[in-house]
């Protein structure tokens, strides 16, 4: 069964509910109070679970994962407004992407993940070895992934040929695998301790879902759907990072000797994408030139911010 598939069998389970049928009955201003209502509800039960549980930096983890992969949806918000981009702008925020995740991964993953080897392995380069290992492993996990998963990489997906449905939810899934290591690195960097690496992170993981959300909506608009179910359905594809993200948290937060292996896995992981799919995506239809530089200002802001919030 393809995505959409699932997801009309889904919604006509959904329209099916009576709740359902008895919140859409409700006037518009009444039906969005509830809705809103229950969300808030829900948030409150999530975070003081997590807070009772595992305490306040794996909150602090998972809520900087939601705002980042909600950057997605942010990303998206334009194609309600226009009906293309050029391909010079959108390569070169591509690059600039590339530029502050490459930044992101050496600041705020590598060298923190080797310090903190040196702490849990003194006088020896034990450390280094092993956030050397769990980089190796980042990148086959997602060369696995890659490999096994269906989708359609950038590309293929910003072909002039993508015109089915099929093949843009083949391209939405690969946004949607690569946006769970990107969550998992922001929670990774939180589960350290060290606050300031972690919202650099987050901010650098933010940066990088905006042309990506731009990446999936300016097409689905082009088939024929609803601007705003565009911008959701690209908001979606960003939502997978809190779930990485709560679990690189937790998962550092409990196994604590385990945080250099994990900090490498997440910098494996994230330069995998970096080099398999955004800067190959960047220079695919010429203007190479405008991307480098976007990429190298990407890297400078980045390196200036975290040296700023040091």
């Amino acid at each position: 069964m393809n995505i959409e598939s699932c997801y009309n069998a889904q919604l006509s389970r959904l329209q099916a509910s009576s709740h359902y049928q008895k919140l859409m009955a409700l006037p518009p201003f009444q039906r969005w109070s509830v809705i809103a209502g229950l969300f808030l509800a829900s948030q409150v039960v999530v975070f003081g679970l997590l807070y009772v549980i595992f305490g306040k930096i794996v909150v602090i983890g998972f809520f900087a994962s939601i705002l980042a992969g909600l950057a997605t949806g942010a990303g998206a918000l334009p194609a309600i407004f226009l009906k293309n981009i050029s391909d010079r702008l959108f390569n070169s925020l591509l690059g600039a992407a590339a530029g502050v995740m490459l930044a992101a991964t050496a600041f705020s993953l590598l060298v923190p993940g080797m310090e903190e080897g040196k702490v849990v392995w003194p006088n020896s380069h034990t450390g280094m070895m092993v956030v050397s290992f769990g980089m190796l492993l980042g990148a086959f996990f997602l060369h696995y992934a890659d490999k096994n998963l269906p989708h359609l990489h950038f590309n293929e997906a910003s072909d002039e040929t993508l015109t089915s449905l099929k093949r843009l939810s083949l391209f939405i899934a690969a946004i949607t695998i690569h946006n769970f290591p990107e969550g998992m690195s922001v929670g990774v960097s939180f589960g350290s301790g060290d606050l300031k690496n972690g919202t650099v992170l987050a901010i650098a993981i933010a940066l990088q879902n905006i042309p990506e959300g731009l990446a999936v909506a300016m097409p689905l608009v082009a088939l024929g759907y609803n601007k705003w179910r565009a911008v959701g359905i690209a908001t979606l594809t960003g939502l997978v990072e809190p779930v990485g993200g709560l679990l690189g948290v937790s998962m550092v937060t409990i196994f604590k000797p385990i945080l250099p292996v994990a900090m490498g896995f997440a910098a494996g992981a994230m330069l995998f994408v970096i080099s398999e799919e955004i800067i190959p995506e960047s220079h695919s239809k010429g203007r190479s030139r405008f991307a480098t530089f976007s990429l190298m200002a990407g890297f400078i802001i980045m390196m200036m911010l975290d040296n700023l919030l040091g």
